[in-house]
C-alpha cells in the first residue's frame, strides 16, 4: 500500500513539475517565436510600403491591388535623364545657363530607363511573395483610398496589415488574446500594419 502511494506521490510530483516549467516555458516560446514572425512581417510590410510608394512616383495614386502592385515592380521602368557635356568656365563666366547651354547643343539631355525592381530592391528579391505573411499561406489586406484632411485637402493613403489571429496562428490562443489587446491599447490595432485608410498617417508603421 505504501509502495503504491510512494508511486502515486513521485507521479503527481512528476506531473506538477512538468507543468511548472511547461507554465513558465510556454510564454517564453511565445514571445521567442511572436518576435521572429513580427520581425519578418515588419519587413515585409516595409518593402510594401516601398513598391506603393515608388507606384505613386510614376501613377499619382497608390493601389489596392497586389497583382498590380507586383506587376509593376517587375515590368515597368522609371526614365533616367542624364546631362552629356558641360558649361566651360568662359561661358559661365558670360552667364550661360544649362538651359541656353543645351538650346545651343552644348550640353544634351540623354534619357534612358531603369527597371523599377533594380531601382527599389535588387533583381533577385522575391517580389512574387510580397503578398504572403510570412511563415503562412495567408495575404496582407492591402487597401487604396482617397480622403479628406481635416484642412480640408484630398490625399491619397494606403494601408497593408496582418492581425495577430493570423500572424501568429498556432500559437497559444489565450497569448495570442492577451497580446492583442495589449497591443490594441498601445497602437489601437490588433496586428501589425503600414499606413493607414482613415487619416494620413504618412505611410508610417505600427511599430514605428
Amino acid at each position: 500500500m505504501r509502495t503504491a502511494i510512494r508511486i502515486l506521490l513521485g507521479l503527481a510530483i512528476i506531473i506538477l513539475g512538468y507543468l511548472l516549467v511547461e507554465s513558465i516555458m510556454e510564454p517564453i516560446r511565445f514571445n521567442k517565436e511572436k518576435k521572429k514572425r513580427e520581425l519578418a512581417t515588419i519587413q515585409n510590410l516595409k518593402d510594401i510600403r516601398t513598391a506603393q510608394v515608388a507606384y505613386k512616383a510614376k501613377y499619382g495614386t497608390y493601389t489596392s491591388s497586389f497583382d498590380t502592385l507586383i506587376t509593376f515592380v517587375k515590368l515597368d521602368s522609371f526614365p533616367v535623364v542624364k546631362a552629356i557635356g558641360s558649361i566651360s568656365d568662359s561661358l559661365w563666366e558670360k552667364g550661360v545657363t544649362e538651359k541656353e547651354a543645351i538650346k545651343m547643343g552644348i550640353i544634351i539631355r540623354d534619357t534612358s530607363y531603369v527597371s523599377v525592381l533594380d531601382s527599389i530592391f535588387t533583381y533577385d528579391y522575391p517580389i512574387d511573395s510580397l503578398r504572403f505573411i510570412p511563415y503562412s499561406s495567408e495575404k496582407f489586406f492591402l487597401g487604396a483610398t482617397k480622403i479628406e484632411t481635416a484642412s480640408k485637402v484630398k490625399v491619397n493613403v494606403f494601408e497593408a496589415h496582418v492581425l495577430n489571429d493570423v500572424l501568429l496562428h498556432g500559437l497559444n490562443k489565450q497569448l495570442i488574446i492577451n497580446y492583442s489587446a495589449e497591443k490594441e491599447k498601445i497602437t489601437g490595432f490588433k496586428g501589425l500594419k503600414v499606413g493607414s485608410l482613415e487619416e494620413a498617417t504618412n505611410n508610417a508603421g505600427n511599430w514605428e
